[in-house]
């Protein structure tokens, strides 16, 4: 594993944990398998090193510059942070579970302001795509904007798979069927499903996103009907259909929005690895490899077992 040293500092573990952090969020959030991130893990930290070189440069870049950052700004910051964690208790209890006080995290809010300050002008010539740019994309992409099929529904669990379960969910199913009982109640009173207190609701999902006996009868069902009883791992399910989207190909109108903010993204992203470059050819870069510090408090080198039994 390398680090680097820029300008006579070197880039922290946590640094690099950090922006590879991101990059598996990123990753997996469009497709990346875990098993394709742990394959292609050493690329994935390499690209992580990097990032976090380019993030030191930028945040003394920004110190340099001495940007203007008021108390009132790093208020808003702080306000939005608080807000994301669900209020000022939640937010105290995390700066100490962080073993962080308010001025030093306010310093960082601060720091983080500063940079991007300094991105918006680096960013300041990128145009916004036009409308010609996002089209011609479109065309050239047609086949990635196709939808797939999606359903709305409620269901019931019963865990277990003898026969008291069994029972259970047949006495369910015809109560609801009769029209003696409401779905959304029964699910409320009998549901094994922590989905049970908003009546069974699952939301909308698509193909693949339940397990097979689930999905199978979910999408084989029609729009309004309450399915028959539905054997999976987790028990016994009966399942309510309340809606249903055919997919197909997303028009330009459905997907407008979405490219023009990837295309925005983009441009934005080589107006910074440009100014990033920049920074780079100004900087003294050293690369060094380091060894690892297990749990156990021991260093190793790579491939070898410790103790605490945990290959490095």
């Amino acid at each position: 594993m390398k680090t680097a040293i820029v300008n006579g500092q070197e880039i922290s573990g946590e640094a690099v944990q950090f922006e590879l952090d991101r990059l598996v969020r990123f990753y997996m959030g469009h497709g990346m398998t875990m098993e394709e991130v742990k394959k292609n893990l050493p690329k994935l930290q390499e690209k992580a090193l990097e990032q976090a070189i380019g993030a030191k440069l930028l945040l003394d870049r920004a110190a340099q510059l001495e940007l203007p950052v008021t108390a009132k700004d790093i208020d808003a910051e702080v306000a939005k942070v608080v807000e994301q964690v669900g209020g000022e208790e939640n937010y105290r209890k995390a700066l100490a579970a962080q073993g962080i006080t308010e001025d030093a995290f306010r310093r960082e809010l601060e720091k983080g302001a500063r940079v991007n300050m300094l991105v918006g002008q680096a960013c300041a010539h990128v145009a916004d795509p036009t409308e010609d740019e996002v089209a011609a994309f479109y065309e050239a992409h047609k086949g990635e904007y196709v939808s797939e099929p999606k359903v709305l529904c409620q269901h019931i669990l019963v865990k277990g798979s003898d026969d008291a379960a069994l029972d259970k969910i047949k006495d369910i199913r015809e109560r609801i069927v009769s029209g003696s009982a409401d779905f959304a109640d029964e699910a409320k009173k009998h549901s094994d499903c922590p989905s049970g207190v908003e009546g069974g609701s699952l939301g909308w999902f698509g193909p693949g996103m339940m397990v097979p006996e689930f999905d199978k009868a979910a999408f084989g069902m029609k729009k309004g009907e309450v399915s028959g009883i539905v054997s999976t791992q987790f028990g016994y399910h009966i399942i309510y259909k309340a809606d249903e989207r055919p997919g197909g190909q997303q028009t330009l109108v459905d997907v407008h929005d979405q490219i023009k903010d990837l295309l925005r993204h983009e441009a934005r992203g080589r107006a910074m690895d440009a100014f990033v470059a920049e920074l780079r050819e100004k900087a003294t870069i050293e690369y060094k490899d380091v060894k690892h510090e297990c749990g156990c408090g021991h260093d190793h080198g790579h491939g070898h077992d410790c103790s605490c039994g945990h290959h490095h």
